[in-house]
């Protein structure tokens, strides 16, 4: 690519979005591997309709591409269909549409049979100075190409990241917030209006309410997605489709915030020290299985006064500051209008309905002969978004005569079944109860089952629960039935084929399924196959697979919760200790002990036989956070007893693990009582060498050094730090190497050994990137600037303390006291340069993670900057 003027891309931890062109039957399997390529890299796909359509909706996907940052066009041999009136295809047309300084990776499959018109576009393509032009063979080689292009691009504009947007006057992409898989239809006076009370200020929590399958989540989406102008500190999506217990709130929270909860701090403290002084939209996504924690949220938005919660419910929540905001059906012409052309195409329900019939057949049109079906249809289905969808995707098989006439016949039978619903509940569940009569009964039986995973599943997950089922030898072709009928949903998530349904379309299988008494047998299964999962996986969590481990547990972090929730409810507890305790290491790491807590909680207080063993493992959760938090005598109690338990259970190794937190513990008391605490460690260090637990003598060796520099002993702390970081190097543990190569880093600067320091340094934020790790990228971002103030750089001293104070605020690590290792150095070259600090700290407050890390690590090679667009 060439040219003057190349804009900034948005850094990768910001949700880059890529609009891809192609026709769609032709490169469906390229298509596919586009989607994949994106996902991989943690970016968002835009692929507007599933391809270019015989009727484009040019004002649409012009907006689409207003929103995207990059273009990647896949040509073959078509030029696609010319609508009537139209001079060119919606192919070209696409290319036309986009901005003409937006980056553009055009990918030509290799074909001696292209059309002319195609082949002239190619060309004019080829003298575009910003699109770069690329061969290709197979839907193989195009994925890999497009992951190392767009691998390159980021890396290739990272230096001109931070300045190019701030020049443009760009907003910030919207972080977390869902990008559509398909187009919103007549919520424009709804998003007007939610967006003016967001405006307005004065409500702190909006509940869009409405029964399901209203529009709830896309409605919430499109206002989030509408928003970040309003709200300057970011706009963030929390699902809560898989949460049950109002309990699990604050770490859902936490966790789409990116606040860690490694238990030092109470995590509600930590969200509101994440919050405070930030201007933030928090939407949270079915709040209604979870209403008894609605207080919660008064107690977070007057603890950080300038947070907006935007909350989609079922039930209204019945909270101070709540303003409600009622979503309501789709307009649909009355049945006292006549059904004619001019009405329904001013009928937002018809426009859904033809809308979703093209993308799943592309020839689709409203016409003289059916439209009057069409508006029939709708009525009959009360405009209901969902409902509509569902009926629209039968287009592929019936048409809308045969649609009406069926629903004529089954809706109102079936909505008389359900007499105890509000009217719109009973003729969703009708609409969802017809869509599904219309499968064979494998295939029902399958969509039934499927209700007892959350929010996503695998291809090995549905195989390994189909043991005596009906659909056990039908598996690939029954699942490609239900998402045909639009039922399940196909996407690819971190380069794997992934599963979901709509939270509608669950709660009517898993009510089905309970209907037919064979909810447990599911649920079992369910549980069976997550516990094997955890228990072939959690070996892997520490040394060279720890990274990729940590990344395909948290994709499953959902099912992971259902399966212990259901241990726990069926009293299996002591395979729900063995569940938690095989994952602490993920756990740790990525900051879900409140959760782990709450659970064990729970098991403790039933009144059921456990084993010794999972009371000590229940015993030690219920007290790691308190160890950091409020650190007591109580708590040291509780930790004697739990290594007791362990010890006789026969689990020495656990037991010298609950000994090590009980001397850390100590570490945390004012009056440090040294001897005790040093003997405690030494003891458990002793164990894990003898049993040869590399991971937790690394650990305990980073301990003695914490206490060695307690004592002032520099030279023997070192010495811990880096045997600790020895062994995660030998272990390729990146874990151990980022928390002991910290500390190493730490000392080595401490001792003037300011090369040495940068070196590790260096190597931590790397592995942190690569970890997904904030708190490692953060003490070494604060170790960096250090570095840069000792080295007379004042600007990016500044710059990298304002980012690392930044995920200090965003994680709730606010122990500065502490480990901020950086402060003195940037206090004393502020006092010469205070100018150049201040400007550093301002240009930081803007930056990103990915922005810090191209000032920090300006040669970070291609596996660190892909690991940063996945953070």
């Amino acid at each position: 690519m060439a040219g003057a003027h190349r804009p900034a891309i948005r850094t990768p931890d910001q949700r880059i979005r890529v609009f891809v062109s192609s026709t769609l039957r032709e490169l469906a399997d390229e298509r596919a591997a586009a989607r994949a390529a994106i996902e991989r890299m943690r970016l968002a796909p835009v692929m507007f309709e599933l391809g270019a359509r015989p009727h484009p909706p040019r004002e649409l996907y012009r907006s689409y591409l207003e929103q995207s940052d990059v273009f990647v066009g896949i040509y073959w041999e078509s030029y696609g269909w010319v609508a009537p009136d139209e001079q060119i295809s919606g192919l070209e047309d696409e290319y036309d549409l986009a901005p003409a300084t937006m980056p553009k990776l055009i990918y030509i499959k290799a074909s001696e049979n292209r059309e002319p018109r195609l082949k002239q576009l190619i060309a004019r393509i080829q003298k575009d100075d910003h699109a770069a032009y690329l061969p290709f063979h197979t839907a193989e080689e195009l994925q890999d190409r497009i992951a190392d292009d767009l691998a390159t691009l980021l890396a290739e504009r990272f230096d001109a990241a931070g300045a190019g947007a701030e020049a443009s006057g760009e907003d910030p992409a919207l972080g977390k917030v869902p990008v559509p898989y398909s187009s919103t239809i007549g919520r424009e006076d709804d998003l007007r209006r939610v967006r003016e009370l967001l405006v307005k200020g004065g409500d702190r929590v909006v509940t869009l309410a409405g029964p399901g399958g209203i529009g709830k989540s896309r409605l919430a989406i499109e206002v989030a997605r509408a928003s970040g102008d309003l709200f300057r500190d970011g706009v963030y999506f929390v699902l809560l489709e898989g949460v049950h217990e109002p309990g699990l709130l604050l770490s859902t929270i936490a966790y789409s915030l990116g606040v860690r909860d490694s238990g030092a701090v109470d995590l509600e403290e930590r969200i509101a020290h994440a919050l405070a002084g930030r201007r933030v939209l928090i939407v949270l996504d079915n709040f209604e299985q979870i209403v008894d924690a609605a207080p919660v949220l008064v107690r977070l938005y007057t603890a950080a006064p300038l947070a907006t919660f935007l909350v989609t419910s079922r039930v209204l929540l019945r909270i101070r500051g709540e303003q409600v905001y009622e979503v309501e059906a789709l307009s649909a012409p009355t049945a006292s209008e006549p059904a004619t052309m001019h009405r329904a195409r001013r009928s937002s329900a018809v426009a859904l309905f033809v809308d979703r019939a093209r993308a799943v057949r592309p020839d689709f049109v409203l016409t003289d002969e059916n439209v009057g079906h069409v508006v029939s249809i709708c009525r009959r289905l009360d405009g209901l978004p969902l409902a509509i969808e569902l009926a629209a995707a039968k287009v592929r098989a019936l048409n809308p005569a045969a649609i009406d006439r069926r629903l004529e016949q089954s809706l109102p039978m079936l909505a008389a079944t359900s007499r105890d619903l509000p009217e719109r509940h009973r003729t969703m569940r009708a609409a969802i109860d017809w869509s599904v009569s219309l499968l064979p009964a494998v295939q029902r039986d399958l969509l039934e089952d499927l209700g007892v995973f959350a929010t996503r599943f695998s291809l090995d997950a549905v195989e390994a629960v189909s043991e005596g089922r009906s659909w056990r030898d039908e598996v690939l072709d029954a699942l490609g039935a239900v998402v045909d009928a639009s039922l399940v949903k196909q996407v690819d998530v971190g380069g794997r084929s992934t599963f979901s349904l709509l939270a509608t379309v669950r709660e009517y299988a898993l009510g089905r399924l309970e209907e037919r008494g064979e909810a447990e047998t599911m649920r079992r299964a369910h549980a069976d196959y997550y516990a094997d999962l955890v228990r072939r996986l959690s070996p892997d969590l520490r040394g060279p697979a720890q990274i990729e481990t940590v990344r395909l547990l948290s994709l499953e972090l959902s099912n992971l919760r259902a399966a212990v929730r259901h241990l726990v409810a069926s009293d299996r507890l002591d395979d729900a200790g063995d569940f938690a305790w095989e994952l602490f290491v993920y756990w740790w790491i990525s900051g879900f002990f409140s959760e782990v807590r709450l659970w064990m909680l729970e098991l403790l207080e039933k009144r059921y036989p456990i084993s010794t063993r999972t009371r000590a493992v229940a015993v030690f959760f219920t007290v790691w956070g308190e160890m950091w938090r409020r650190p007591s005598e109580e708590v040291i109690e509780r930790l004697g007893e739990s290594s007791r338990l362990f010890q006789e259970s026969g689990d020495a190794d656990a037991a010298a693990m609950a000994l090590a937190a009980r001397g850390s513990t100590r570490m945390r008391f004012p009056d440090l009582d040294m001897p005790a605490a040093q003997a405690e460690v030494e003891q458990a260090r002793e164990v894990f060498h003898r049993l040869g637990n590399w991971w937790l003598e690394a650990l305990t060796d980073v301990a003695l050094g914490l206490l060695a520099m307690a004592r002032g002993a520099f030279p023997e702390s070192l010495e811990h730090f880096e045997r600790a970081t020895a062994t995660g190097v030998r272990e390729k543990d990146a874990f151990t190497q980022v928390v002991a190569g910290n500390n190493v880093a730490r000392v080595r600067l401490l001792g003037g050994d300011v090369d040495g320091a940068v070196a590790m340094y260096r190597t931590t934020l790397e592995l942190a990137a690569l970890l997904h790790y904030d708190e490692g990228a953060q003490y070494a971002l604060e170790g960096m600037s250090a570095v840069a103030a000792l080295r007379g750089d004042a600007w990016q001293a500044g710059a990298l303390s304002a980012v690392a104070a930044a995920i200090r605020q965003r994680v709730g690590q606010y122990d500065v006291e502490g480990f901020a290792g950086h402060r003195e150095q940037l206090e004393a070259v502020r006092a010469f340069q205070p100018e150049a600090v201040a400007a550093g700290e301002q240009a930081g407050d803007d930056m990103s993670i990915a922005e810090a890390y191209a000032l920090a690590l300006p040669d970070a090679d291609v596996a660190v900057q892909r690991a940063l667009a996945q953070w």
